[in-house]
């Protein structure tokens, strides 16, 4: 079995990214090359999911063409081959989140499964009738649903801290809400429908000193900055590889080593078992505890090879792109007249949700798709963030590393093309 896997390129060894590298990158991702009703396509939809580099094809094609074999189970060559791609993938993983362990690395198939996961094995051990978990007004909804069945199941009470109208969490209420009887919060890093980059750093020590654990939904964060769980101290953090430029499928939980040693398993199967007899089972170590079953070998192998990708370029340089890319969006959207943007936080991810006067936001996705932008509408599976604006969905444009000034060039001049329809 392949030993604990390192990042080739140490974090910010890339040059700074402009308009001149960020073409270049572009060459990577076969998909942007094409047209869309006779329109270059301008990509975006990143917060649904990103786009993918030639180099996580061709590993994920490497795979099933070269060595498609299980894990774990067999002597052969090609099953060795594939169990230490597969491990080498979870040491990547490891190397890039700065995890203490490969242990730590759960293979799940999303963030979704990951938050389940948690809440299945975690909060079924720990949770009584009575106690109390705190979630943000903000979140998806991957990170609400599960955590109403377990305290409908356990007579627990869900706690939700809200945000103002600038879609910044009321950190005060954050803190009047900790309580004696509060077993676990869970918060996302970054807003998947207005962009806001939460102070998970103060949340999670706020926490802490009351005992409580906490989880971080990082699907927004990780393609977009260094994330760090030893820094942040968080107890669990959860990610998919399909925002982070990595196959669907595919995701992680990370959790502390001590705190994932106490849970139960999740799910029962192979390889999650030491031995079996009809009297009595006895489980496996971490990580393989957690991960019952024939695993997504190809889907890690894939988001390994993302992360060496997005790690050469630096999540450094990344964000710091993104940053003034979004600035030149947010002015030039705003610019429009009828243009309202939803979600004006001081400190933002590469998010602008906004909605068009008289223009219902599925009309605005329509218009902008016969230009050949692709941006998302609806409610983002976030349906209490747009309950807090009275409204019903929004018009959203998401970003990565590979969109340009032009992207947003593209993006007004379609907006300009859905008020010409919808004012005649």
């Amino acid at each position: 079995m392949a030993g604990p896997a390192k990042i080739e390129v140490p974090e910010g060894l890339g040059k700074p990214l402009d308009e001149r590298s960020v073409q270049k990158l572009r060459e990577d991702f076969p998909i942007l090359k094409q047209l869309v009703h006779g329109k270059p396509l301008v990509y975006l939809d990143n917060a649904a999911t990103s786009q993918k580099p030639r180099q996580v094809i061709d590993a994920i094609a490497d795979y099933y063409e070269s060595y498609n074999s299980n894990v774990h189970r067999g002597l052969h060559a090609l099953s060795e081959q594939a169990t230490q791609a597969y491990e080498g993938a979870r040491g990547i993983v490891r190397s890039f989140l700065n995890a203490d362990e490969d242990r730590e690395i759960i293979f799940v198939k999303g963030t979704t499964e990951g938050i389940n996961l948690v809440a299945s094995s975690y909060g079924r051990a720990h949770l009584q009738q009575g106690d109390e978990i705190i979630i943000s007004e903000m979140e998806h909804h991957s990170n609400i649903v599960p955590w109403q069945i377990l305290c409908e199941e356990k007579g627990a009470v869900l706690k939700v801290v809200p945000f103002n109208d600038d879609g910044e969490l009321l950190l005060d209420e954050y803190e009047r809400m900790l309580g004696p009887r509060t077993k676990l919060v869970s918060m996302t890093y970054i807003s998947n429908a207005l962009g806001t980059v939460n102070p998970v750093k103060s949340i999670i020590e706020i926490a802490h000193e009351r005992g409580v654990p906490v989880l971080i939904d990082g699907a927004q964060a990780v393609p977009h900055r260094p994330v760090d769980v030893q820094d942040l101290d968080c107890d669990f953090f959860v990610f998919s590889s399909h925002k982070v430029f990595g196959p669907t499928g595919m995701g992680i939980l990370y959790g502390k080593a001590e705190i994932l040693d106490s849970m139960p398993p999740y799910q029962g199967g192979g390889d999650m078992i030491r031995s079996v007899t009809f009297e009595k089972t006895t489980y496996n170590d971490l990580p393989y505890k957690f991960e019952a079953g024939t695993p997504n070998v190809a889907g890690a192998i894939g988001l390994g090879s993302a992360l060496e990708y997005v790690s050469r370029i630096g999540m450094n340089n990344i964000e710091e792109y993104e940053k003034s890319l979004l600035s030149y969006a947010t002015e030039a959207v705003s610019s429009i007249e009828g243009v309202r943007i939803i979600g004006t936080a001081s400190q933002k991810a590469g998010v602008l949700s906004f909605l068009l006067d008289q223009v219902h936001a599925h009309d605005v996705g329509t218009v902008l798709d016969t230009e050949g932008v692709a941006i998302r509408t609806g409610h983002h599976c976030a349906q209490p963030v747009m309950k807090h604006y009275g409204i019903a969905a929004t018009a959203r444009a998401s970003l990565a590393f590979y969109n340009t000034r032009a992207d947003i060039d593209a993006l007004v001049k379609g907006l300009d093309k859905v008020i010409e329809v919808f004012t005649l």
